[in-house]
C-alpha cells in the first residue's frame, strides 16, 4: 500500500469504522474530508494525520510510512502501535525515519510540523516566559496578538502533479495584516491559522479576480457551504470559480468573465480545497 490514503482506509476498515464515524471521532463535520484523504485527492495536514492516528489507535508514522507487510500479521492481528504508549525517543525516531524517506514528497508546512513534533518529544520544553515563535513563517500562518502573518499556500504540494497549471507562479509569498482591521472587512473564516495566500491565474474570473492577483483563501473550508468563489479540483484539474447549487446532484460553475459559459459538474466529482475570501487586483499606473 503505497499511498497515505490507502493506509488510512486500511486501518479504518480494520477498526470497523465508516468514513463518517472516523470523521466524527476526529471532530470533523463532514465525511467527505476522510473520503478526499482516502482517495488521495487531498493531502492531509500533519494535524489531521495525528487526529486520524489517535482515532485509529496507531502511530502517525504508521499512516505516513507503511511498514513492510512481512512485519504485519494478517487480518485483525495486524500490528497496531499506540504512539501515546511509546517513549518519546521511539516516537521521534519513527517520525525522523519517515521524514527522511518521504520528506521530498511533503509540503514545506508539513515537514515543519513533523520537525516540530520531533523537537517536542526529544528536547526539554522552552521556559514559560519565552516569547519565541517556532515555525517556518514562509509556509505556516502565524498569529501573535493582533498580528496575522498569512503564509503562501503551497498549491503544487497540496494538489499534486498535473492538477496545477504549468505556468503557475506564486506572486506574493507572505502577507502581514492586522487582525482587527481584517475582521472589520467582514471576512468570515474558520480560523486565522487557516488563512493562506495563493495567486490567481487565467482569464475566466476577470472582473473579480485578475490574472496573478493575490487571493486570501480559507483552507478550513473543504465542502460547499453556500454560493461563493472556491478553490477546487474537478476532473483532475485545479480551478478557482464561483460555485452555485444547481440541483440535488450538480453544482454550476460560473466564470465571472462572461466570455466563458457556465459549466455543470457532478457533486461527486468536485473536491473543495478552500474558499476564496478576497482578492487584490493589481493595477498598473
Amino acid at each position: 500500500m503505497k499511498t497515505i490514503g490507502q493506509r488510512i482506509a486500511y486501518y479504518r476498515k480494520l477498526r470497523g469504522l465508516s468514513q463518517g464515524a472516523l470523521a466524527k471521532a476526529c471532530g470533523w463535520s463532514s465525511q467527505s474530508r476522510v473520503g478526499n484523504y482516502e482517495t488521495d485527492v487531498r493531502r492531509p495536514s500533519f494535524d489531521d494525520v495525528r487526529a486520524m492516528a489517535k482515532a485509529l489507535s496507531v502511530s502517525p508514522a504508521v499512516l505516513m510510512d507503511w511498514q513492510p507487510e512481512e512485519q504485519l500479521e494478517t487480518g485483525k492481528e495486524a500490528a497496531i502501535t499506540d504512539i501515546e504508549q511509546k517513549p518519546a525517543e521511539t516516537s521521534a525516531g519513527l517520525v525522523l525515519k519517515m521524514l527522511a524517506k518521504h520528506g521530498k514528497s511533503l509540503s514545506e508546512e508539513t515537514r515543519q510540523k513533523i520537525a516540530d513534533a520531533v523537537r517536542e518529544g526529544s528536547t526539554p520544553p522552552a521556559p514559560a516566559e519565552s516569547n519565541v515563535i517556532h515555525g517556518d513563517f514562509s509556509r505556516s500562518t502565524v498569529v501573535k496578538g493582533d498580528t496575522i502573518v498569512i503564509a503562501q499556500y503551497d498549491v503544487r504540494a497540496a494538489m499534486g502533479a498535473g492538477q496545477v497549471p504549468a505556468d503557475y507562479r506564486e506572486f506574493v509569498r507572505n502577507l502581514v495584516v492586522d487582525k482587527v482591521q481584517l475582521d472589520d472587512l467582514g471576512l468570515k473564516y474558520t480560523a486565522a491559522t487557516n488563512l493562506k495566500i495563493i495567486t490567481g491565474w487565467g482569464q475566466s474570473m476577470i472582473g473579480t479576480i485578475d490574472d496573478k492577483s493575490p487571493l486570501i483563501v480559507d483552507i478550513g473550508v473543504t465542502e460547499f457551504v453556500e454560493e461563493g468563489v472556491y478553490v477546487f479540483t474537478w476532473l483532475g484539474h485545479l480551478f478557482v470559480k464561483r460555485v452555485q447549487l444547481l440541483d440535488a446532484e450538480h453544482f454550476q460553475l460560473v466564470s465571472d468573465n462572461k466570455s466563458f459559459e457556465p459549466q455543470k459538474a457532478r457533486m461527486e466529482d468536485m473536491h473543495f480545497q478552500a474558499r476564496v475570501l478576497g482578492a487584490w487586483n493589481f493595477q498598473r499606473l
